[in-house]
């Protein structure tokens, strides 16, 4: 039998050198690791402890994303940067926009927030009930818009959004959601499809006996069903009460549209004489619908429509608790009348 002869030093010392490779690159992997996944991103901010934004322009690559972050206050290597992006294999999905970045921040974090697209969005609410002035005015007064459209009249952003005829009640009232810097115009655009395609959609699904002509019918009366609601229970007999009136040819003597109708005349008190002082908009001198809404009405006023329930109610008088007291004939009106507006109050308790 041959004696084992030993490795020959070559072939030990290159076994060696890869077991020290080997633990250099796993060391060096371990560290590259570290870096991304723990590593601190420092944001240069105006003041200490406050958000930094940033804007990834659209159509950016990974190295030009990078780079802008850099430029913007993120103080990281973009050269770095853009190599964990490509490490990870992601590098082409980067979502543009501008984010709001906060400290403390990792690597790894900043990175999956440019591949989730964690845009910042800010909110703009339009009520119910408003009028395209006051809508308007919310608008102009959000710091976070773009005001393209401010100087324009309501004419003007009317024919931009496709309005023909009045622009009362064109738009819808919901949540929106955009980008801080967003032209004003895609807002009221947003607004504008929006209340089309629910009005839209209210007017297929109308019932047969509906004594309403044109889908622009329906967004007049529902506007004085959003002003005329004060519960939301209530809001389906409110439509009732005006489609069996206008069934009959009754007058729909609407105190809001009378209001509307007053314009800057109206001082928070509706008195007798101005149910006498005709106006286009006074349904107490003229009969049938408004000539436009007096509000913009929200889906569940078109839907209170549409759906309203089959009742004989002619009136109906407010209970002062946001309710109304709903009757068949005037006799039973003017004893709710009696009741709910007219009883004395009590009196004041002594201190």
């Amino acid at each position: 039998m041959k004696p084992k002869t030993l490795p020959n030093p070559w072939l030990r010392g290159l076994l060696a050198l890869v077991v020290v490779l080997a633990l250099a690159g796993a060391v060096a992997a371990w560290g590259a690791w570290r870096w991304y996944a723990e590593s601190p991103v420092v944001l240069k901010t105006a003041e200490a402890g406050q958000p930094l934004r940033v804007r990834i322009e659209k159509g950016m690559g990974a190295q030009q994303a990078m780079q802008a972050l850099s430029r913007q206050g993120v103080q990281r290597n973009s050269s770095l940067l853009q190599l964990a992006m490509r490490l990870r294999g992601d590098a082409n999905k980067i979502q543009s926009g501008l984010y709001e970045l906060r400290q403390p921040l990792t690597v790894r974090e900043l990175l999956d927030k440019l591949v989730r697209g964690e845009v910042l969005k800010v909110e703009l609410r339009i009520l119910e009930g408003w009028t395209w002035r006051q809508a308007r005015a919310a608008v102009r007064a959000h710091a976070e818009l773009a005001q393209d459209t401010q100087s324009w009249s309501d004419v003007e952003l009317a024919k931009h959004l496709g309005i023909e005829g009045a622009h009362e009640g064109w738009l819808f009232p919901s949540t929106y959601s955009f980008a801080p810097g967003s032209s004003d115009l895609e807002v009221y655009r947003q607004a504008y499809q929006l209340q089309v395609k629910r009005l839209n959609q209210a007017w297929e699904a109308r019932p047969a006996d509906v004594p309403l002509r044109t889908p622009y019918q329906l967004l007049v009366l529902a506007s004085i069903v959003e002003k005329e609601t004060g519960l939301e229970a209530d809001r389906g007999k409110v439509a009732a009460v005006f489609l069996n009136r206008l069934r009959i040819g009754m007058m729909l003597q609407s105190d809001p549209t009378t209001i509307y109708g007053m314009g800057e005349r109206f001082k928070g008190n509706l008195r007798r004489a101005d149910l006498q002082t005709d106006t286009p908009f006074n349904t107490y001198t003229r009969g049938g619908l408004p000539p436009t809404p007096i509000s913009l009405p929200s889906a569940a006023s078109l839907q209170a429509i549409i759906q309203a329930p089959a009742t004989k109610h002619l009136y109906f008088v407010a209970r002062g608790d946001g309710s109304s007291e709903f009757s068949e004939t005037l006799s039973q009106h003017n004893q709710a009348v009696t009741r709910f507006q007219l009883r004395p109050r009590p009196a004041a308790k002594s201190p």
